[in-house]
């Protein structure tokens, strides 16, 4: 996976009095857990713009005082209205130890069912995966060229050396359907939203740190 360096200061003060008051001034509070203790700390929202506005997967490393920090990010949470960044929680991460992220798919090849004619169909852009860091691949690759019309690829389907996938298995990625057949009469297992919701983090409250 990428790495990104993101230079954090530590909180002194926890409670909703600090955390509105970096809100104030733009800061995103954030949480570490997953080492030795779990640590408040916080940074400009500008600074994780390139780790949150993307469909990109990293580990990141957090410098927080004289120490430095390998982490994933874990979930995010928008304010419900403006959707503003109001935290964010990130879990520390080490080359012994297995973590869980959610890594982008990448589609190759040219389907030959969409050259005979067929829709493409694409459901998720990420699956969940665990594994240690230095398996993490940037994408996960998903060769598509055999794929004719009617044909599904599911999680089930796919497999990667040194990862375990911990989606669905019934769940589908991609297809390709005939120009007059509806996605509703094709058997594709378990419905799921679409791949959009899938992305580096969910929308929630107003969070207090």
């Amino acid at each position: 996976m990428k790495t990104i360096q993101i230079s954090a200061e530590q909180r002194t003060e926890l409670g909703k009095k600090s955390t509105r008051d970096l809100r104030k001034i733009d800061h995103v509070p954030c949480v570490m857990y997953g080492g030795a203790e779990v640590i408040h700390f916080h940074a400009h929202e500008n600074d994780f713009r390139h780790i949150v506005y993307t469909p990109n997967a990293y580990i990141v490393e957090l410098k927080i005082g004289d120490k430095v920090h390998k982490a994933v990010m874990q979930e995010l949470q928008f304010h419900p209205v403006t959707d503003k960044l109001n935290h964010i929680d990130f879990v520390e991460v080490f080359d012994d130890k297995a973590v869980t992220v959610e890594l982008p798919i990448q589609l190759t090849g040219a389907a030959i069912g969409i050259k005979n004619g067929g829709k493409s169909r694409q459901r998720r852009r990420v699956l969940k995966v665990r594994g240690l860091v230095a398996n993490l691949p940037d994408v996960l690759e998903i060769d598509i060229t055999d794929v004719e019309i009617g044909d599904v690829i599911k999680i089930g389907d796919l497999s990667y050396d040194n990862l375990e996938i911990l989606d669905p298995a019934r769940s589908m990625i991609y297809a390709v359907v005939s120009s007059r057949v509806s996605m509703k009469g094709m058997e594709i297992g378990e419905p799921e939203a679409d791949a959009e919701e899938g992305g580096e983090g969910e929308a929630g409250g107003d969070g207090e740190a």
